[in-house]
């Protein structure tokens, strides 16, 4: 099949809102293989967006805080309300298979089985934050297909979190009560991120400690300020039990709404779709400096001469400068 026809078939594909061709058209743009790529980006050239009114959710939180759970009860929710929805779960990877390992299908079963849901697991790899590399161009592709929520599970919470802000217009995070010092172990960013915060699992052993939770966030998030006019909401909620849930279905409502009526979504997407060529064409200039036969065998021989102990680390690096044209 010649590129230009598997490429119209593909676009075909998902606009009517095929899955086998959806996850053909996610398969060819994390293949890594010369002419997948170039078939790839005539797809994504091709590809048609500027109607696009779907809302776009990450949800993040730490491991074991429930984030498989809660994504499922919410896309479920979605659908119940006559919406299509995709999940791109971002699993953690193996070092050596370089594979996912924990297989969102599995976890999400309920929702895995709805004719409405789209659940894509991706290896994170080496990925900053655990968000893959064309996480944002299979958004557009669930777009294209019809999809109304587009939900980005992260592997966990940490700076480089601010990968995904970039790329959804809500931002969820999750947080557990009980687990010792509740504002340890989350940076400031990531509180300065959230657009919504739940503290999950507030089942009815732990539900003090969920509103005691749920008050020392508030405190901080007004101590910090808030990122734009939003005010961030705080809520508890249980998938297991239910309790709250409508809150914060509610809470993600009203936070589309805003951005909407404020003219604000318009213009993060503009924003967000700025910094990601800007990233992209970084991208590009590296991998094409890097991918120079020339420049492979310097630094392998840098590596060699820093194991044998007869260079530095520093004087590797100012060799690799100057061999590459980057030293003055």
């Amino acid at each position: 099949m010649g590129g230009k026809t598997q490429i119209e078939d593909l676009i075909q594909g998902l606009h009517a809102g095929e899955v086998r061709f959806l996850s053909k058209a996610i398969t060819l743009i994390e293949s890594k293989a010369g002419r997948d790529m170039l078939l790839a980006d005539q797809l994504m050239n091709e590809l048609d967006t500027s109607k696009v009114t779907s809302h776009r959710i990450a949800v993040t939180g730490v491991p074991g805080v429930g984030k498989s759970t809660f994504i499922e009860r919410l896309g479920l929710h979605y659908i119940s309300q006559g919406k299509k929805v995709a999940v791109l779960a971002i699993d953690p990877s193996s070092r050596f298979s370089h594979g996912s390992i924990l297989g969102d299908k599995t976890r999400m079963e309920k929702l895995s089985v709805e004719k409405n849901a789209f659940i894509r697991p991706s290896p994170a790899a080496e990925t900053l934050g655990g968000v893959a590399q064309k996480t944002r161009e299979s958004i557009l592709l669930c777009e294209s297909a019809g999809y109304d929520i587009i939900i980005v599970e992260t592997v966990g919470v940490g700076q480089s979190e601010i990968a995904v802000k970039d790329m959804v217009d809500t931002f969820l995070l999750l947080m557990l009560a009980g687990a010792g010092d509740e504002l340890q172990g989350i940076k400031r960013g990531i509180m300065e991120m959230a657009d919504i915060l739940v503290i999950h699992k507030a089942e009815e052993e732990v539900i003090g400690k969920a509103r005691d939770a749920a008050s020392q966030y508030r405190s901080a998030l007004h101590l910090l300020g808030s990122h734009s006019t939003w005010n961030p909401k705080v809520e508890l909620m249980s998938s297991y039990t239910g309790l709250n849930e409508e809150k914060v279905f509610v809470a993600l409502q009203e936070h589309l709404e805003f951005l909407r009526s404020s003219g604000d979504l318009e213009e993060q997407r503009k924003l967000q779709q700025s910094m990601w060529f800007e990233k992209s064409l970084d991208e590009e200039i590296l991998r094409s400096f890097f991918g120079k036969e020339a420049f492979r065998t310097l630094k392998e021989e840098c590596l060699e001469g820093m194991r044998s102990g007869r260079i530095s680390s520093r004087s590797a690096l100012n060799l690799m400068k100057k061999g590459s044209g980057l030293g003055t």
